[in-house]
């Protein structure tokens, strides 16, 4: 079938809560996808950072493939010889005593909020049901009815309500905020350390540092989503390493399984995490053999293949050729490592569409901003391919500069 006969079917049956570039893919190897017409493109979104390893790793397959035949499923009823593995190499890795494995990160996002309000219970003595947790304006943290009540984003929230109560929210980057909005209830401050969805925000630089400090002095978990920005994308494991900070508590997803397998986790304390008792707390699959196993080999590939290296080499190689470019849509250029936020003037919409015919694949967010997040295995050659792309489009929808 052809690109227009499949958008069809989509259009038809799919609910419509997704607006995509009209390309139909149908192969990935790397950095490089292919559409139904056998069109070749090079990634520049990465599934949202989720397959920071590049597309089909040989290594992620062979690992799947092995284990899809052995176990898939136990539940959390039994045992399996998958998880110990994943929790010990995990915990050794991040330096965090315990962890807890989930599928999407919105559910590693709801699994720290129980965390860090139950915490704030049995531990800090908050009083029954009065536990409040600072967030930031322009955060994403998912899709469930409870973050999206969190949200500032009128759009994930309109037709949602009632939202439920105990969070507030400050502007990102702002500890003089954080420090009127901490009471005697404040259990937790939720943030991204660089805000992907609102468009790669980076915060003043040592803002993290004074929150760290800030929560530490009342007595406040610092749990850091680094869903987006954790496992290599910014040029450090962790985006918070920029800031030599040791959050409370660290949510992390996506590139966990290298794009084959839905897995997240949250990882803390043994204080934090042994609020939670039997019943508490738990999923089906969470924690399953299959997404086990390819977690396991996902993270060894991030750093026995030096992708993390890889990040910080060439993402600042890259914002700097992105800032030179002179055009007139453009206003400024932000991130960090291979994570970068190119504001434009204008909507930003038109110009993804053109770098999608143009064999580049990225994706506008907040209206203005193109995001260009390409697999960490992207080469210096492929980048300087992918620049020549962006001037060129830019150079048709600007006009010559």
């Amino acid at each position: 079938m052809k690109t227009a006969r499949f958008i069809e079917i989509e259009d038809r049956f799919g609910a419509h809560n997704y607006h995509p570039l009209d390309i139909v893919i149908r192969k990935a190897e790397g950095v490089w996808v292919e559409d139904v017409e056998g069109r070749r493109y090079i990634d520049f979104l990465a599934a949202y950072s989720a397959v920071n390893q590049g597309h089909c790793h040989p290594r992620l397959l062979k690992v799947l493939r092995r284990q899809a035949a052995r176990c898939t499923l136990t539940s959390r009823a039994f045992r399996n010889d998958q998880l110990p593995l994943f929790c010990r190499e995990i915990s050794e890795l991040t330096g965090y005593e315990k962890v807890l494995p989930m599928n999407s990160g919105a559910e590693a996002v709801e699994t720290a909020i129980k965390a860090a309000r139950k915490w704030g219970y049995t531990v800090k003595g908050i009083p029954a049901d009065q536990a409040e947790i600072v967030v930031c304006a322009d955060n994403f943290h998912g899709r469930t009815t409870t973050i999206v009540g969190f949200s500032t984003e009128p759009q994930y929230r309109d037709g949602f309500g009632p939202f439920t109560p105990g969070f507030k929210i400050i502007p990102f980057g702002d500890v003089e905020a954080l420090a009127q909005a901490i009471t005697p209830n404040t259990c937790a401050f939720l943030v991204e350390p660089i805000q992907g969805e609102a468009g790669i925000v980076v915060p003043p630089e040592g803002f993290l540092a004074r929150a760290a400090a800030l929560c530490k002095e009342h007595g406040v978990l610092l749990i850091v989503d680094e869903i987006q920005s954790g496992l290599g994308r910014t040029g450090k494991l962790f985006a918070y390493e920029w800031e030599n900070v040791r959050p409370d508590g660290v949510i992390v997803g996506k590139a966990l399984s290298g794009g084959f397998y839905p897995v997240s986790a949250f990882l803390s304390s043994r204080e934090v995490m042994d609020v939670f008792k039997p019943g508490d707390h738990g999923s089906t699959f969470g924690g399953n053999p299959l997404g086990m196993a390819v977690a396991r080999e996902a993270i060894q590939v991030l750093l026995e293949e030096k992708l993390i290296e890889n990040s910080a080499r060439l993402g600042p190689w890259f914002m700097e050729k992105l800032g030179g470019l002179d055009f007139p849509s453009i206003e400024t250029v932000r991130g960090k490592g291979l994570w970068i936020g190119l504001v434009l003037k204008q909507k930003a919409r038109p110009y993804c569409e053109a770098l999608k015919d143009a064999g580049l694949l990225c994706k506008e967010t907040h209206e203005n901003v193109i995001r260009f997040a390409p697999p960490l295995c992207i080469t210096k050659k492929e980048l300087n391919t992918a620049l020549k792309r962006v001037q060129k489009v830019f150079r048709k929808l600007d006009g010559e500069r």
